[in-house]
């Protein structure tokens, strides 16, 4: 099993950023891939960033590339997703997840575990 805590979400202006950190703990030994998604207010939960366990892999959904970066530093369990240029449609809850494979996938069904979300809400 793995445990996934996300940190970082909050408040901020269009144009402002924010940098979340996903915090795994537990099995944490497996070569896993680790992916961002969010889910706005009545919207599906959807794809926003993964990365390979060795970083050499990385996708973007269309929607962030160029704004967010998506990384990871192992020796600390750790990935990240640096957040710039935010606009109100991303607010949304963003979630964490990981999967036992290393390849990286889009598909909410690819991961096996989940954190609990944080809130980033982008104001006008």
């Amino acid at each position: 099993q793995v445990q996934l805590v996300e940190s970082g979400g909050g408040s901020v202006q269009a144009g402002g950023s924010l940098r979340l950190s996903c915090a795994a703990s537990g099995r944490t030994s497996n070569s896993y891939a680790m992916g961002w998604f969010r889910q706005a207010p009545g919207k599906e939960r959807e794809f926003v960033a993964a990365i390979s366990w060795s970083g050499g892999s990385i996708d973007y959904a269309d929607s962030v590339k160029g704004r967010f970066t998506i990384s990871r530093d192992n020796g600390k369990n750790t990935i990240y997703l640096q957040m710039n240029s935010l606009k109100r449609e991303d607010t949304a809850v963003y979630y964490c997840a990981a999967r036992e494979s290393g390849l990286v996938v889009r598909s909410l069904v690819g991961y096996d575990y989940w954190g609990q979300g944080t809130q980033v809400t982008v104001s006008s």
